[in-house]
């Protein structure tokens, strides 16, 4: 009864009815089909009433009472949609970014046929922009700070952990534009050579070309550079 009740406040639209109603079948009847039923409506209802936290709770202690039943999927899915929904600005912490892909990464690695994969990838690869662009951001930060050891190794994190995100074009360019002031042309060449290997028409590319063109240099690849290793290793993966 308690159940029903919940699904006809759900049609009602009177989110809040139903959720109290779904987790009181969970604490007056805990461990029945009811139950197990009641639980994955909770997790609906507190996800769509943003309660995103206590949809990712309740989730939780659903997966961990009933791993394999025909729901697990759909609330994985649940829970990795209440860690996206949260993810903030590349100016703030990352962590919901990191959460959305490790939930998501079982969605589609425990649940290779269910419906919600193709969505998963997608939330993946956003919160996978969103790690690299909070990357270019403290990047950035030290590079125009001058401080150029600092900038490289964030941008280095971009081209080796994050080659297919939409920050790769620049990352590659900011590598070159740091090396280039340091006096490491070698590498800056390099960085350039890669950058207008994989994507030529980027404006970055014509960016970094100008640079190099204004002192004397032009985009050179060395096989030794870490950047041509990254290069060969990660732009024909989809990592």
């Amino acid at each position: 009864k308690l159940y029903n009740q919940g699904l006809a406040n759900i049609k009602a639209g009177n989110l809040a009815e139903a959720g109290r109603k779904f987790d009181a079948v969970d604490k007056q009847n805990p461990f029945s089909d009811w139950s197990q039923k009641a639980l994955v409506m909770s997790t609906f209802v507190k996800y769509r009433q943003n309660q995103y936290n206590e949809a990712i709770a309740t989730g939780n202690r659903y997966l961990t009472l009933y791993p394999g039943t025909k729901d697990a999927a759909y609330v994985q899915y649940l829970i990795g949609l209440s860690n996206w929904r949260q993810i903030s600005s590349v100016t703030q912490d990352q962590k919901f970014s990191t959460r959305t892909i490790a939930v998501m990464t079982k969605v589609v690695k425990d649940y290779p046929t269910s419906e919600y994969v193709s969505d998963a990838q997608v939330k993946i690869r956003f919160a996978r922009d969103q790690l690299a662009g909070k990357e270019m951001q403290v990047g950035r930060y030290y590079l125009e700070r001058k401080e150029y050891l600092a900038a490289i190794q964030r941008f280095r994190v971009v081209v080796e952990q994050y080659s297919n995100t939409n920050q790769i074009e620049e990352a590659l360019a900011r590598l070159v534009e740091a090396y280039y002031a340091m006096g490491v042309v070698q590498e800056a060449q390099t960085a350039a050579a890669v950058l207008g290997h994989n994507y030529p028409d980027s404006k970055w590319y014509k960016d970094s070309y100008n640079l190099l063109k204004n002192g004397g240099l032009s985009p050179n690849e060395s096989q030794e550079s870490w950047i041509s290793k990254a290069g060969k290793k990660l732009f024909t993966s989809d990592s």
